[in-house]
């Protein structure tokens, strides 16, 4: 089956941050090869057009077309016209994209397009509660209506975005996966102190919460540490340019030395930092499928994370997890200082979250799923 992807970003390897879309199509893209699959990734928004292989994996890269009022448009009648070219020596049997700027609302394709639900723009303002641009509500829409078939990472995700469109499409349940093989925890730290948060320094992420968790963490456990690792992004709601700036004042000052943030780290570095991690925190307000918590728990981690919607199809709490009200700092520290203080029991919790990515999120079991709906979709046609 030759499968092609649209993106807007990817990890390659000179690029040092990149977000979860991106490495999820990567996680995927490397399973359908490896299983002896024709793997085409189109990816707009770059700086120049080229091609390129890389492990097995073409990659078509496309620069936007700028045009005042009508970059929109001529930037999708460009990647159409990549795609048939790219057609022309080997047909695609599908094309998939995400659902984020609705890239396919204008976009015809040969064979079917299949839209693979991460979280829209429309879907993130839902859930953040904050007015979405009726441009990006138009695209992404009619991309959900338009496409031939629809995977959504989680029930959550695909439940609310029916919702937001006004639609009642059907949608079967893929969640990201991940390579177990490339996240194994090589050795136990019970000795580590360190706390870990991983991930874009955003609102939507929960990070403004960090300080007020590790004051209190800070206060009973003081050879405790934090560590902050991401791109620092603006914040939206106040105008700030740095969300970053905006945590550190809330820390309190006798701490500061306790903290670090490490700025943006290459995709490949993460792996380090969570194994020398002793609990990782996702206290986030909006996500799809988050890859970060399944690396995390991939490596054996235990993991306290937002209790809300798409964390019920990843954690049981208590079990490969703990859960819990990112506003509730109380029980949110509590349930951090309860892992730093018991080692034993952070080493069965992610003995456990292993257990499930293994079982349901890793590669091999998320590629053989897709192929199958690919396939279901193509007997259609």
């Amino acid at each position: 089956m030759h499968i092609g992807f649209i993106t807007s970003h990817y990890p390659f390897p000179d690029v040092k941050s990149v977000g979860g879309i991106g490495t999820s199509i990567r996680n995927l893209a490397a399973e359908l090869a490896r299983l002896g699959h024709e793997v085409t990734v189109l990816v707009y928004g770059q700086e120049r057009d080229d091609r390129m292989e890389i492990d097995g994996i073409r990659f078509v890269t496309i620069r936007n077309v700028k045009f005042k009022g009508l970059s929109w448009w001529l930037t999708r009648r460009k990647i159409q016209r990549v795609i048939k070219m790219t057609a022309r020596s080997r047909a695609f049997d599908v094309i998939e994209a995400p659902d984020w700027e609705g890239i396919t609302s204008f976009i015809t394709t040969p064979c079917p397009m299949i839209l693979r639900l991460n979280g829209s723009d429309t879907y993130f303002c839902h859930l953040e509660k904050r007015p979405v641009k009726w441009i990006n509500k138009f695209h992404e829409r009619r991309a959900f209506k338009r496409a031939d078939g629809i995977i959504s990472v989680s029930r959550f995700t695909g439940e609310v975005t029916n919702a937001v469109f006004n639609c009642r499409r059907d949608f079967t349940v893929i969640p990201n996966g991940i390579d177990a093989t490339r996240f194994v925890a090589h050795e136990k730290k019970k000795e580590s102190r360190t706390v870990l948060y991983f991930g874009g320094i955003i609102r939507k992420k929960g990070v403004l919460e960090i300080p007020h968790y590790f004051n209190k963490i800070a206060a009973t456990h003081p050879d405790a540490r934090l560590v902050v690792a991401g791109f620092d992004m603006p914040d939206k709601l106040t105008g700030n340019r740095s969300t970053k700036e905006m945590m550190l004042k809330l820390f309190d000052e006798h701490i500061s030395n306790r903290v670090h943030f490490t700025g943006s780290i290459p995709y490949h570095e993460i792996g380090s930092y969570i194994q020398d991690s002793a609990v990782c925190i996702f206290p986030s307000y909006a996500e799809a499928l988050p890859v970060s918590w399944l690396e995390a728990m991939s490596m054996e981690k235990a993991v306290v994370a937002s209790n809300i919607g798409w964390s019920n199809e990843i954690i049981e709490d208590g079990e490969n997890g703990f859960k819990s009200d990112p506003a509730n700092h109380d029980i949110f520290a509590q349930k951090i200082a309860l892992l730093l203080d018991n080692p034993d029991s952070r080493e069965n919790m992610g003995t456990k979250a292993r257990e499930t990515v293994i079982e349901k999120f890793s590669t091999k079991v998320t590629a053989i799923k897709s192929l199958d709906f690919y396939s279901s979709i193509i007997d259609k046609k």
